[in-house]
């Protein structure tokens, strides 16, 4: 099995509206509440780069990736890449994350994956990781 097949898949359904969601996600004030205390650098259009740094078990580090598509209120895709894995700095040890929204009554439900995870564990460790950062989403755009 191919890690194309281990996708880390995490959903949350949110009351608030797209619009809403999608501030939450993309606001510089909330980005260290979702990024695990990341500081997040991003100008959030496709093409340009985009880094996390951080301390993580008392190591600083800087994760760093490419936005890949922007539709808003609908679509966020970027690459990943943390030297933190451990992993040499090569395409095929990236990550593709994207988050998908979609508007559902008065809720908006988020739908977020990552790509190119090694084995159905690492999978599950990154669907229970990014299902945490999905439920900091909620509560930051249904307290606005």
């Amino acid at each position: 099995m191919s890690s194309e097949d281990h996708l880390a898949t995490a959903r949350v359904r949110i009351a608030a509206d797209a619009a809403q969601v999608w501030n939450a996600l993309l606001d510089p004030a909330h980005a260290s509440a979702l990024w695990h205390g990341a500081s997040v650098t991003a100008e959030w259009t496709p093409g340009t780069v985009v880094t996390w740094s951080g301390e993580w078990e008392g190591k600083r580090y800087q994760d760093r990736g490419e936005v890949l598509a922007v539709e808003q209120d609908r679509l966020l895709r970027f690459t990943h890449f943390s030297p933190l894995s451990g992993e040499p700095d090569v395409p095929e040890n990236h990550h593709t994350l994207t988050f998908k929204l979609s508007e559902h009554g008065n809720g908006t439900d988020v739908v977020l994956t990552q790509d190119n995870n090694p084995t159905a564990e690492a999978a599950a460790h990154s669907s229970a990781m990014w299902g945490q950062l999905l439920n900091t989403l909620r509560d930051i755009a249904e307290q606005r």
